[in-house]
């Protein structure tokens, strides 16, 4: 059960960082971002600490205002958000052929709404791979109280490094997650005549792209399985040259503890560079029939036809942060409190500004498929 009272709010914020140091948390969190005189370089050299400050910091908000899966989803007229998430979370599953007796990983699996949504809807056993011990913690309480234990588990790990030995999994996903790798670091690979995998080097290269992620679930599928992903971009739409598109991307990357959001075509190019086959790629959003980014929007006619819907608007986020105000004074939630607070409503601007201009998409899919090994037969 998702905790969505103001007092969880409150206890939760700032994770497994202490009470004391949320404030300082915060203001190291924001000098790596480019609003703050930060850079991407920086970020990307530091990206396991930007997401883990940046969870430890928000997980609390999102689950307050989203629930328990945190991720948009493209919805039909008289769909409710909740009812969208859902069917979303279901189509990658039917994407993927996900069944019973399949093992499945779910790549940078947050609190695990979906990995918990997608076990019940397919009956396959899904581990979820997270850095973030908070997360961790509090999904696993959710799981334990789904009655999913057996079917589910969780492993601490940071997916550019998975600890996993090779070939372990029958498919892998990833839902708004991958989007959080870093921009500079790349895996090289080599094989010996008995097919083992060694690193022989992590080097830092010019490419932009997401290869090193990407090659890791490449590593750990077993031979011609699955992967699919919705992924943040920004879209053929963005100019770089454009200074309001460049603002919105910097708050996005602000926002949501990102390092260099990539276009879709360098995401597409990094899925082919890690040696999967693609079998369909597509901005999932061009065919909502209500914007994606229409919680967040006050002009686009945001929902409050439930509670969620309410705290994730303009309005709601406005009451929350007057909330978060007033509990930081009287010292039930941490010194700090209100910054974090600021953060989410930066997130929401620069999400809706990418929204209504279309630069950004936050379901960029993408299915893919590892490619049969010849030599041995294996499919």
């Amino acid at each position: 059960m998702s905790r969505t009272g103001a007092l969880h709010l409150a206890s939760g914020l700032g994770g497994l960082i202490g009470k004391e140091q949320v404030k300082s948390s915060v203001e190291q969190y924001e000098k790596y971002h480019d609003l703050h005189g930060g850079e991407a370089k920086s970020r990307a050299s530091n990206y396991a600490d930007v997401a883990n400050k940046y969870y430890d910091l928000v997980t609390s908000f999102y689950e307050y205002g989203w629930g328990e899966s945190f991720h948009f989803a493209n919805r039909w007229e008289g769909e409710t958000l909740r009812e969208s998430i859902k069917r979303y979370e279901h189509f990658i599953a039917l994407q993927l052929g996900l069944t019973d007796g399949m093992k499945v990983l779910d790549v940078g699996c947050g609190i695990g709404g979906p990995l918990r949504e997608i076990a019940r809807f397919s009956s396959a056993s899904v581990t979820g791979l997270n850095n973030n011990e908070y997360q961790i913690t509090r999904g696993q309480e959710l799981i334990d109280l789904a009655g999913l234990s057996k079917r589910c588990n969780f492993v601490k790990g940071d997916f550019m490094h998975m600890p996993f030995p090779d070939d372990t999994f029958d498919a892998a996903y990833a839902i708004e997650a991958t989007c959080h790798a870093p921009d500079a670091v790349q895996y090289f690979h080599v094989q010996d005549c008995q097919s083992q995998l060694y690193f022989i080097s992590l080097t830092v290269c010019t490419s932009p792209w997401q290869v090193g992620c990407y090659m890791e679930i490449h590593r750990v599928l077993r031979p011609g399985q699955p992967m699919a992903f919705y992924e943040w971009c920004m879209t053929e739409r963005f100019d770089p040259g454009n200074p309001r598109h460049v603002a919105a991307k910097a708050e996005i990357e602000l926002g949501n503890g990102l390092v260099d959001i990539r276009t879709t075509a360098q995401c597409l190019q990094a899925v082919k560079d890690a040696g999967f086959e693609v079998i369909s790629a597509k901005d999932v959003a061009e065919d909502s029939a209500v914007p994606w980014y229409q919680p967040l929007d006050p002009d686009a006619g945001a929902s409050w036809t439930s509670a969620n819907g309410f705290r994730l608007s303009r309005v709601g986020r406005l009451v929350t942060h007057a909330m978060v105000k007033a509990m930081e004074r009287l010292g039930v939630a941490p010194e700090g409190s209100v910054r974090v607070s600021g953060l989410m409503e930066t997130a929401g601007e620069g999400l809706v500004k990418g929204g209504r201009e279309g630069i950004f998409t936050p379901m960029f899919f993408v299915l893919a498929r590892k490619k049969p090994n010849l030599l041995t037969g294996t499919e």
